[in-house]
């Protein structure tokens, strides 16, 4: 994981409180294979944003394909208004 360099201790504030405040997404979507109900990605995001939007968090993902084509990489920063970021 990585870390803006002024620290996290904003960012990590706002997180607990959004934490506390996040609601559990609807598992609404049945996954045949397994006979299981699961959250899609839009449930997901629907549970989370207005915790992360009210704490002044976003996430924000980019995508790069490995220097040998193998593979897609996902990075994924949770950023805060104050400029702190974490990034895996």
């Amino acid at each position: 994981m990585l870390t803006s360099e002024s620290g996290i201790a904003q960012l990590s504030a706002a997180l607990a409180i959004a934490q506390g405040e996040l609601e559990d997404a609807s598992k609404d979507k049945l996954n045949p294979a397994f006979k299981s109900k699961y959250a899609d990605i839009t449930a997901v995001l629907q549970a989370a944003r207005p915790a992360l939007s009210k704490n002044g968090l976003a996430i924000v993902q980019g995508l790069e394909t490995a220097p040998d084509m193998s593979a897609v990489i996902v990075t994924t920063r949770l950023c805060h208004k104050s400029g702190e970021w974490i990034q895996s």
